[in-house]
């Protein structure tokens, strides 16, 4: 049976490519110089040595000055009338080349004003990225980070319209950072939390934001990378989605560079022929995802025919039951409905035959095989036998052993587990040739992996 290793890393530092934020535009605040009367929007600076070191803060054009200069007026003018003005432009300085710094600025601009929404927009932001820099190397710390991160957006959320901002403005702004935030919180639910459907959710109220504002965007990191990631959280699901995961991961590769494309379409790929029981189709899935981020109402795929199926049709098509290989016959009997495996158990009922067998384990009076592939595959024994003699403490058959022939009589079987029993079984020495002809297993009929 072929696995899929999830992998919630994959692709995202590729398609997350170093998007910086969008900083959140704070009133402008324009002080009167020092000794004159304020306009409507102005604010007054009496003291002229307060007003030269916020004209210099405020002029400077080189980032790191601009820091250092608010630092020292916000030191040196705790009570101004500009405090917030300043550290408003303090973190904006930052935020071009210091991470740790920007979330100090944040943080004080925060305590100063608690509904700030760029304060928590950049604090969000920078724990988001630096829970993914940590995610393999410290997973605690990377959820630790992300709950940082959550509880910010949720509070982000959550924010109401500062007076001094209008309507427009605030629409403008919220358009930027909500989905952002929907993007914090499917993160968290995803890697601290575990918690798929509200990943998913979260995932999808992004991706609509985004798309109600800008469909372009949707194409673009980092919508596209959460895209491609909404896809595989559904793969998590248990049990899995993959019609929805087929459509999201089927969109990311739209989209992808063409480098990361090839390693999208494998997975991509898998989980379609998996679940429809081929290709075809495919590339027509894929087409359409191209042109909404979110599938059509009447958007199915169509399952592969079930193991039932497949069994009852073989037993309904076959006009001579007694023909078909041996693993068909497990298959049935495993699979079928229960009249259609009973016709097959009459026939092998009682009879003798021989078959090779992987051990699965063994005493002196029984042995578990794996028989066929996929009991081979999955490690787990589907034919268990009886032994007409006991072995030999010293010639039992350790797990692993490959018998090329053991021989017994068909005695009893389940369905769950899929098992069959058998009597009077023993190992014949190579020079030993059985009653019966041997009964090679065939590949005709496989369980869905």
């Amino acid at each position: 049976m072929k696995k899929l290793v999830f992998a919630p890393v994959i692709l995202l530092a590729g398609l997350s490519l170093a998007t910086a934020p969008i900083l959140l535009a704070q009133a402008p605040t324009t002080p009167a110089p020092a000794g004159q009367a304020p306009a409507t929007n102005e604010v007054s600076i009496k003291d002229p040595a307060e007003y030269k070191a916020y004209t210099d803060f405020s002029t400077a054009t080189d980032q790191k000055a601009k820091a250092a200069a608010g630092e020292t007026f916000l030191t040196t003018y705790p009570q101004s009338v500009v405090k917030k003005a300043v550290l408003d432009g303090v973190l904006d300085a930052y935020a071009t080349f210091d991470q740790t710094k920007t979330v100090d600025a944040a943080t004080r601009m925060l305590q100063l004003d608690p509904n700030n929404l760029k304060s928590m927009y950049l604090i969000a932001y920078i724990k988001k990225t630096q829970a993914s820099q940590v995610a393999q190397s410290n997973p605690s710390q990377q959820a630790q980070l992300l709950d940082d991160a959550a509880a910010l957006a949720t509070k982000g959320l959550a924010a109401t319209k500062p007076d001094a901002v209008n309507d427009a403005e605030w629409k403008k702004q919220k358009s930027t950072a909500d989905p952002f935030f929907h993007s914090v919180l499917a993160y968290d639910a995803l890697y601290s939390k575990k918690d798929f459907k509200t990943a998913i959710s979260e995932f999808r109220t992004e991706l609509e934001m985004a798309a109600a504002v800008d469909p372009e965007s949707t194409k673009k990191p980092p919508y596209l990378n959460d895209t491609l990631i909404l896809g595989q959280t559904y793969l998590q699901l248990t049990p899995p989605d993959p019609v929805n995961a087929i459509w999201f991961l089927s969109r990311a590769e739209d989209f992808a560079p063409d480098n990361f494309k090839p390693v999208i379409d494998k997975t991509d790929k898998y989980w379609y022929n998996r679940y429809h029981g081929g290709t075809d189709g495919f590339d027509d899935i894929k087409a359409k995802a191209g042109t909404s981020v979110f599938p059509s109402a009447d958007y199915a795929i169509k399952a592969a025919p079930t193991p039932k199926e497949i069994a009852d049709k073989v037993v309904a098509d076959t006009s001579d039951l007694s023909t078909l290989a041996l693993v068909d016959k497990e298959f049935i009997l495993a699979n079928a409905s229960k009249d259609n495996a009973e016709k097959v158990w009459a026939i092998v009922k009682d009879q003798t035959a021989q078959f090779p067998g992987t051990v699965i384990a063994a005493t002196a009076s029984q042995i578990q095989l794996a028989v066929t592939d996929d009991a081979k595959t999955d490690k787990k024994a589907d034919f268990t036998v009886n032994l007409k003699t006991p072995l030999a403490e010293s010639a039992i058959p350790a797990p692993g052993t490959e018998l090329k022939a053991v021989i017994g009589t068909f005695d009893s079987y389940t369905q769950d587990p899929a098992q069959i029993i058998l009597r009077d079984g023993e190992i014949p020495s190579e020079k030993k040739k059985p009653a019966t002809p041997a009964h090679k297993p065939s590949a005709a009929h496989k369980k869905k992996s």
